[in-house]
């Protein structure tokens, strides 16, 4: 460590921003880029460690220009530099580019790696990684016929556990509705029973809290044990919602009921019960969900909530909770729904700028392709629910939104960030990306979008983006789904 390096107690973390690498040029340093969340174990573990050793932070303090970002709060960003999950430990160039870095670095690893980072830097400090390339032209393999595809989509089913795949297990729910849709044609006893075990051991098993109620992330084991013990909101809403499907088309009350429960726990810990909009995510904390029963964890202190409104998971959640509300006859969660919707656009949403990421007292983050469809979607349910008028020019205005700024003419499909940002963009920020089941739900809304309005410019778009990522659907493994579900929605207009 430098005689000029005093020891500090915390690393000194920058926003991103264009300054921060402005700084980094100026002084001639690495950037150490840590990407977090709020709600996950190992990032707390890796401040509580590495990052809080007095040595560390002053090493990390003097050598590198330390920049701090929260996935939740910027998924294009986390997109583009995640190297494998989170936490994410990313060591830059000062114009953005990918040195080295990994995942979790433990205390007893960290000093040698930022130091070999910081002499190997002093060395080459204009070395930059190797190009890659983006979303739009990565594997095209081939391309199978819709038959063929949801064949490949199907073979990954779990037979003996459910759900798909091997482990860690997550809880897909596109190919259940795929698999749902093509049963309430076909009734083809195969599909029924791909629902019928996946769901029964997705929530009856290790993934569903027994307790407080609600879904953990994803399990580590095939047969949905060991769970990693964050709650999302986005998971638990779309869970709830094929739940209350299933339940209803199969005539199996036990989903029924079980979606009820999810919305109990999410209305007891995510709602905003005063002014609507639901919170984010409940953190990992393995203690307090080791305690197996009521009287147990009410002498633990709960979990921390994120308090963020984000605009794309309460979207999802307001069409659930419309959903929910019909099949329940609860007019009082309808009614809850709604505030929601109007809470979250009359913070996020701006004339002629689309709807902003999150919410927390101020809207931050424009222009991002997963927020505008996904509202749109929820005001075109919102419109299905109360015939307001109002909320269907809502969704036509995202879509237009969304078009006019993201939408790729040449090549068909949408970028995931507007040509509109406004802010400077910093090494792989200048990469255009076209997420793959964004661009898929996108195409189904637009479709409901010309339904709904009559445009037939919508109607253009969806097809454009349906044949964009059609090369790319052989490649998804279960999540090629979301393209088989758009589809569907196209055709059956």
């Amino acid at each position: 460590m430098p005689s000029s390096a005093r020891p500090s107690s915390r690393v000194a973390w920058l926003p991103w921003s264009a300054a921060a690498f402005a700084r980094a040029r100026e002084e001639q340093k690495p950037v150490l880029l840590s990407i977090s969340t709020a709600w996950c174990r190992w990032c707390h573990e890796m401040d509580r460690t590495s990052y809080a050793d007095p040595e560390i932070t002053a090493f990390i303090n003097d050598r590198f220009v330390p920049i701090r970002v929260d996935a939740d709060d910027r998924p294009d960003i986390s997109e583009r530099y995640s190297l494998g999950g989170w936490p994410t430990t990313a060591f830059l160039t000062p114009a953005g580019e990918i040195l080295a870095g990994g995942t979790f670095v433990p205390i007893d690893r960290m000093q040698g790696v930022l130091t070999q980072v910081s002499e190997a830097f002093r060395s080459q400090p204009d070395r930059k990684a190797p190009p890659g390339t983006d979303d739009a032209t990565r594997s095209a393999i081939g391309v199978l016929d819709q038959a063929q595809l949801t064949s490949r989509v199907f073979a990954t089913f779990d037979e003996e556990f459910g759900g798909f795949g091997t482990e860690p297990k997550f809880p897909h729910v596109a190919p259940l509705q795929l698999a749902l849709d093509l049963f309430t044609e076909s009734h083809d006893v195969s599909l029924e029973r791909m629902i019928l075990v996946s769901l029964d051991r997705i929530g009856w098993g290790g993934l569903y809290d027994a307790v407080d109620g609600g879904f953990f992330r994803y399990a580590t084991t095939r047969d949905w044990q060991l769970p990693h013990v964050e709650k999302l909101l986005d998971i638990n809403a779309t869970l709830a919602r094929l739940f209350l499907e299933a339940g209803s088309k199969l005539q199996v009350p036990r989903f029924t009921e079980r979606a009820g429960d999810t919305l109990r726990y999410i209305q007891n810990w995510l709602a905003d019960p005063v002014d609507g909009g639901w919170y984010g995510s409940q953190d990992a904390d393995e203690a307090y969900y080791s305690a197996n029963s009521n009287d147990a964890r009410r002498a633990i202190t709960a979990p921390a909530i994120s308090h963020s409104l984000y605009a794309d998971s309460n979207a999802t959640m307001v069409s659930t909770a419309l959903a929910a509300a019909t099949v329940f006859d609860d007019s009082g969660l309808r009614d809850f729904a709604l505030k929601s919707l109007e809470r979250v656009l009359l913070g996020c949403y701006k004339p002629g700028l689309g709807v902003a990421h999150y919410y927390d007292g101020d809207p931050h983050v424009r222009g991002l392709l997963a927020d505008q469809f996904a509202m749109a979607a929820a005001c075109l349910d919102a419109f299905d629910v109360t015939g307001n008028v109002v909320y269907e020019m809502m969704a036509e205005e995202l879509g237009h939104y969304a078009m006019r700024t993201m939408f790729d003419e040449p090549g068909g499909g949408f970028f995931d960030r507007g040509s509109d940002i406004g802010e400077e963009t910093i090494g792989l920020m200048r990469r255009p990306l076209k997420p793959f089941v964004t661009n898929c739900d996108a195409a189904t809304t637009l479709v409901r979008l010309a339904s709904a309005s009559g445009e037939q410019e919508f109607s253009h778009a969806a097809s454009r983006t349906i044949d964009a990522m059609q090369p790319l659907a052989p490649a998804q493994g279960p999540l090629a789904a979301h393209w088989l579900l758009a589809v569907r929605a196209a055709t059956s207009r």
